[in-house]
């Protein structure tokens, strides 16, 4: 370990604040472009990693962050408290530009990021870690620079008000958890109703009366140590909703909408007939297209999402219950695909079959929530060009940004 006077330049992909010393990159968390600082570093091949000893010139981009443990238990769920909301915006931008440039060798121009109506209580999701302290369970995060600790969580100030009292009550509930070394749950809220996912343990004969002690919970799903979430127990006024809550939903739901808008309204500025929605969860944007005339095909590997797309979709389109690297050849032509993949991206053979197609759809239409594997994808794809990028603030004070890329054809 060596100590260096470090000027911070810009941030990086995972939040940290990015310098250079002696002919190294150096990443520092919780640095913000214009700091000066003392750092002790840490040489790992080409680059370093730093932490700050002494803020010696304090960025204006910086502020104080509102969250006790973003500093006192140095959370690493979120990566930008430090910064000024238009600064984390100017981050991002930069984020996605240099991810574009270095990743997917594009040449792209200032890329806008519409920020969140609402920085702060924005997540309708709370997934945390259970780890059993002096005989309780305690349910918290990691530390950005301890990931296997966990410190016990009082409050979230980027999540609803309401999931985070639920997830008081749970852990009030403790004692009928079951029987494991550690736990996962997530409460998250599906409009009025707040749903629990347990994943852990070998059997919970408590779980009806754990469910009795957390009155403000609608539904309990648990996943065992092994197989698919299972229902458990339910209130009866939620029996009607039947959606499947135990599967992916966007967190921010005001910036989501926006997302959906702006990705339907690129799909159908190419006039398509048949569309293809990869990767299409419960089938919101699916059925929002079928309604617009469209013929859809949805692909879904979430059996439950892709049969609560199915029953809701009209004659003419249908749901596959797949992954999208094993059917997409046999569902082409289309006139445009919509991929929205997990943070990993697509598989390399999605991106082979896109490349190839002939007749080439018209447009592809890709959402992201990964700068980097975007990126990465589009470089796999040399017969397409970027016809529109655009990216959304879907996760205020973190690294993280939504990003949806319009393709079309090189040679069009």
């Amino acid at each position: 370990m060596t100590r260096a006077r470090l000027h911070i330049d810009s941030i990086a992909a995972g939040g940290d604040g990015v310098a250079r010393a002696g002919g190294l990159v150096v990443f520092v968390p919780r640095t913000a472009p214009g700091d000066d600082v003392d750092a002790d570093i840490v040489v790992h091949g080409r680059f370093a990693r730093g932490s700050i000893r002494r803020l010696i010139a304090a960025s204006p981009s910086r502020t104080d962050p509102p969250c006790e443990h973003y500093t006192r238990d140095r959370c690493g769920g979120c990566q930008l408290q430090h910064l000024r909301y238009d600064a984390q915006l100017s981050a991002k931008q930069g984020i996605v530009r240099d991810a574009m440039q270095r990743i997917g060798r594009r040449d792209v121009a200032d890329v806008a990021v519409t920020p969140s109506p609402s920085p702060w209580r924005y997540r309708r999701k709370l997934t945390l870690a259970l780890r059993r302290v002096q005989g309780r369970w305690i349910a918290g995060l990691h530390p950005y620079d301890a990931p296997g600790r966990v410190f016990a969580l009082h409050d979230c100030l980027i999540t609803d008000e309401q999931v985070v009292r639920a997830w008081h009550q749970v852990i009030a509930a403790q004692s009928e958890l079951p029987h494991a070394a550690e736990l996962r749950g997530a409460v998250h809220r599906e409009g009025a109703h707040l749903v629990f996912v347990l994943e852990g343990g070998e059997r919970w004969p408590a779980s009806a009366v754990f469910f009795a002690h957390v009155p403000s919970l609608t539904s309990l799903w648990w996943r065992g140590a092994s197989g698919s979430p299972v229902l458990l127990h339910e209130r009866p006024e939620h029996e009607a909703a039947r959606a499947p809550a135990a599967s992916f939903a966007q967190v921010n739901e005001e910036v989501a909408a926006v997302v959906r808008d702006h990705a339907l309204a690129r799909v159908l500025a190419h006039r398509p007939r048949v569309v293809v929605d990869a990767y299409a969860g419960r089938g919101d944007t699916a059925l929002a297209l079928a309604s617009a005339g469209c013929r859809v095909t949805a692909i879904e590997r979430d059996d439950a999402a892709a049969a609560w797309c199915a029953a809701r979709l009209p004659d003419g389109s249908r749901s596959l219950a797949a992954r999208v690297e094993d059917v997409l050849a046999t569902v082409l032509p289309a006139d445009v695909v919509l991929l929205n993949p997990p943070r990993a991206g697509v598989d390399a053979r999605v991106t082979g079959v896109l490349n190839a197609a002939t007749p080439a759809p018209r447009a592809i239409v890709y959402t992201s929530c990964d700068a980097a594997t975007l990126s990465r994808d589009l470089h796999r794809m040399p017969a397409w060009r970027i016809a529109s990028l655009r990216s959304f603030d879907m996760f205020p004070q973190t690294a993280h940004v939504e990003t949806v890329c319009e393709l079309v054809p090189e040679h069009a």
